[in-house]
């Protein structure tokens, strides 16, 4: 018996891989992740001295790795001060210098009262 092929069942698989490509994509950043990766830069940023630890930096390169997107950047932005709030103590002119001391590039200086939503 031969087998058939329905018409535009291959464009139909295309289709399904691309909208779960793009779930995937959505779903690339995530408070949890954000928290595990900035854990260690709480120390750098309440003193404002010294330096962030390389585990901080790792963490700081890995978020911009992954935030590729606006839609990625925001939520990273949301996650950051969502995770901030608690630590009344974190300096403002630490959080603008991180991504630099960390070889990461931002087209913006970050700050404790960063909009997340420009």
């Amino acid at each position: 018996m031969a087998s058939r092929q329905q018409p535009g069942g291959g464009l139909l698989v295309v289709v399904v891989l691309l909208l779960v490509s793009a779930l995937w994509a959505e779903a690339a950043v995530d408070c949890n992740t954000v928290k595990s990766d900035l854990v260690g830069c709480v120390g750098y940023l309440e003193s404002g001295t010294g330096n962030p630890t390389p585990q901080c930096c790792d963490g700081v390169r890995k978020l911009s790795s992954a935030s590729t997107t606006t839609a990625d950047r925001r939520k990273t932005c949301g996650c950051i001060k969502s995770i901030a709030a608690p630590y009344p103590n974190l300096k403002d002119p630490a959080v603008g210098k991180l991504p630099t001391l960390c070889g990461v590039k931002l087209p913006f200086r970050p700050s404790i009262s960063t909009n997340c939503n420009t």
